[in-house]
């Protein structure tokens, strides 16, 4: 039997836009892993009516409801007492939490107030599971044909509750059958495209096994989803799949699961020994940080150049002011002198460069924003491409790092 689960998070500043909602994609990462299938996401405010209409509606159509939010000391936090209320049932002071509230607060050296000691307050007929980074109790209610589970919203708080606390609770209690999820992560292939080339592949694959594209900022992951059998069963079978799709689209695959194009472009660089440097203008920094989120980039990553401005392009990169005269900043000739540059100022095997007009300004008819020129640099070779993107700033920075660092992949994958 696959159970359904559904996720309410609570809180005004959801709904005004103040503060994003990371707990139900990452309850969402949680519950699909242990085998329950998420089908729900709602965000409601911080009123009784809006809390009851929701559990009235949820308990009726799912096996499990998460609840995230309103649970701190303060007036507006609701959450518990309208859970009481819909039950039921009178809150009682649990001594579990009230011992551990004592501790928190001694070890802080600090003095609990009424608000403080009312959260060891919670519904009579609640289970309590153990919220040991934070002050809030996590809450477990059952019904005839459901469970509701009530944690805070502070999401270091969730995310640690999910993980010791809450999935486990809910396997034992519903021992769920696992799914099984591969991805396969492309890039540089259209969605549209991807889908003709592997359109025998995906007509023939059996019907238990589902295939979503995700489409994503030039990316694309192909997922398969299966369940019903043992773990084993499924991964063989779904990697029988992988290995007949894989020789169609080769050339886009960068990696699997939660792999990303920066890591797979960081990796090639390690294991060929060979160092980078990076000369960027419109994506200011933005593509070298990408290269360095994760430890160990100093074995490939010598350091960039943020050139934003022209002066800097000529009197650090070496780009020459006649080139700049005849061509502008954004230019095939500008980028390759500063793929060229960078790899000369810090000594590296390749030097890449991207220089180009982000906008929402800057644009002219014959360069309008979006217009951007990258460049690839080694001792053997030199080359630039032009790529013509939107005219949103923000999606410009990010294709563009994107297309460098899969231009850069396709590289080193023939060196």
């Amino acid at each position: 039997m696959m159970h359904l689960a559904e996720i309410i998070t609570i809180g005004d500043e959801l709904l005004y836009g103040q503060t994003l909602d990371t707990n139900s994609h990452f309850l969402s990462q949680q519950l699909t892993s242990a085998g329950f299938r998420v089908w729900k996401h709602t965000s409601i405010g911080d009123t009784r009516e809006e809390i009851l209409e929701m559990l009235n509606i949820a308990t009726k159509r799912s096996h499990i409801i998460l609840i995230t939010g309103g649970l701190g000391p303060t007036k507006d936090d609701i959450t518990k007492k309208t859970l009481a209320d819909f039950f039921g049932v009178p809150l009682r002071r649990d001594e579990g939490v009230m011992a551990h509230l004592d501790r928190l607060f001694s070890s802080r050296g600090r003095i609990m107030n009424e608000l403080n000691k009312a959260q060891a307050d919670v519904p009579q007929n609640c289970r309590v599971l153990q919220n040991d980074v934070g002050t809030a109790p996590c809450m477990w209610l059952e019904g005839e044909n459901f469970v509701v589970v009530s944690m805070p919203g502070v999401p270091s708080e969730t995310r640690f509750l999910a993980e010791k606390r809450v999935v486990p609770a809910l396997i034992a209690h519903f021992e769920p059958q696992p799914i099984f999820h591969k991805k396969i992560k492309t890039v540089g292939i259209p969605e549209a495209i991807l889908a003709e080339r592997i359109a025998d592949w995906e007509n023939a694959l059996p019907a238990h096994l589902k295939l979503a594209y995700l489409p994503q900022m030039g990316r694309v992951t192909l997922r398969l989803t299966t369940t019903g059998k043992t773990m084993a069963e499924m991964e063989a079978e779904v990697w029988a799949q992988v290995e007949k799709v894989l020789p169609l689209i080769e050339e886009n695959v960068y990696g699997f699961d939660e792999d990303e194009l920066e890591d797979a472009v960081s990796q090639l660089l390690s294991q060929k020994k060979l160092s980078l440097g990076v000369a960027e203008s419109c994506t200011g920094g933005f593509l070298s940080h990408l290269l360095t989120k994760n430890s160990g980039a100093s074995a490939f990553y010598w350091g960039s150049i943020v050139a934003y401005s022209n002066l800097i392009k000529v009197k650090t990169l070496g780009v020459k002011p006649e080139t700049l005269q005849a061509f502008g900043a954004v230019s095939e000739q500008t980028a390759t002198e500063m793929a060229k540059g960078v790899r000369e100022v810090l000594g590296t095997d390749i030097g890449i460069a991207v220089t180009g007009i982000a906008g929402p300004e800057g644009g002219t008819p014959e360069k309008p924003v979006g217009t951007v020129w990258i460049a690839y640099s080694d001792a053997q070779d030199c080359k630039a491409k032009k790529l013509t993107l939107t005219t949103n700033r923000h999606l410009n920075i990010n294709f563009a790092a994107n297309i460098v660092l899969d231009w850069l992949r396709v590289s080193l994958l023939k060196k």
